[in-house]
């Protein structure tokens, strides 16, 4: 796999919980510290509706 810049929320600047995201020119690659082996690719469209979705709290529990 292909060296990529992990970024993760500054909320979750030390926990072991965290999403974690970089971003290419092509897509989006979505992971979870807790298993970071685990890569989702989204594009761009895909990450968009992701986004939107989550801030219009559509995965609340």
């Amino acid at each position: 796999m292909e060296n990529r810049s992990w970024i993760r929320p500054s909320a979750c600047s030390n926990a072991g919980n965290c999403p974690e995201v970089a971003i290419t020119a092509d897509a989006v690659y979505v992971r979870s510290s807790l298993r970071p082996e685990a890569v989702a690719q989204l594009n761009v469209s895909e990450w968009r509706d992701l986004v939107s979705a989550i801030r219009a709290g559509e995965f609340d529990a």
